[in-house]
């Protein structure tokens, strides 16, 4: 997994892609992130199938060599988007799940995090690669790997509060299974919904009730970093 992630530089309305008419001086401006990011987009709205670098291309108003520009084949990027999918959607939940706390409440509380901001994980996106990895061994794999790591994280963070080894294990697949089934079944809840039962969930994952400071504090957390992606 990559130990850092690529940021993307804003740019003005002036220098945005689709404002530029010229299809060369477009190519020029146009960088490994705007293809990736596309691509990314395209897979969660069409399937891996249309990611397609003519298919892109013409999106972007570019000649198709300006791709090589940035990738040496098709599967060169493939592999970014898989590095990058790992990079942004495991990342962020590792880093929570190690992060330093008072009680195993707080400890969930910032796992949290992760599910009400799409910035740190994004559902639409996990569902994608886990459809692409049905039809690809090697995507398989490194779903694996991701689903792995994940839960390894949220086991070792149960074990550090107190949990024997085998409840802290079935504590974070309850945890993570629930988080990924709810994106995968496409709840229909509002987020209003979904998150009014917020405390009673600490208590479930956790076996302790939260007390009016925790319940305060994933209250904040909800209304601070409740960030869905737009597409």
């Amino acid at each position: 997994m990559p130990e850092t992630k690529a940021e993307i530089a804003p740019r003005s309305a002036e220098t945005t892609p689709d404002r530029i008419a010229d299809p060369e001086e477009r190519a020029k401006r146009l960088g490994r992130r705007d293809w990736l990011s596309l691509a990314q987009k395209v897979l969660v709205e069409e399937g891996i199938d249309q990611v397609k670098i003519q298919v892109m291309a013409k999106r972007l108003n570019v000649a198709r060599s300006s791709f090589y520009w940035h990738f040496s084949s098709r599967e060169d990027l493939f592999q970014a988007m898989l590095d990058d999918w790992l990079n942004m959607n495991t990342g962020p939940i590792i880093e929570r799940a190690l992060r330093p706390a008072p009680d195993i409440v707080a400890a969930v509380t910032n796992v949290f995090e992760c599910w009400v901001d799409e910035a740190l994980f994004d559902p639409e996106l996990d569902i994608a690669v886990r459809l692409w990895a049905r039809r690809s061994e090697k995507v398989r794999a490194v779903v694996l790997q991701a689903d792995s790591m994940r839960l390894d994280a949220l086991h070792k963070m149960f074990a550090r509060y107190g949990c024997d080894d085998e409840e802290a294990l079935i504590r974070a697949r309850v945890l993570y299974y629930t988080q990924i089934g709810q994106h995968t079944l496409e709840d229909t809840e509002t987020p209003a919904q979904r998150f009014s039962h917020g405390p009673a969930y600490l208590h479930i994952f956790t076996g302790q009730a939260p007390d009016e400071t925790e319940v305060a504090a994933l209250k904040t957390i909800i209304r601070e970093k409740y960030n869905p992606k737009t597409r």
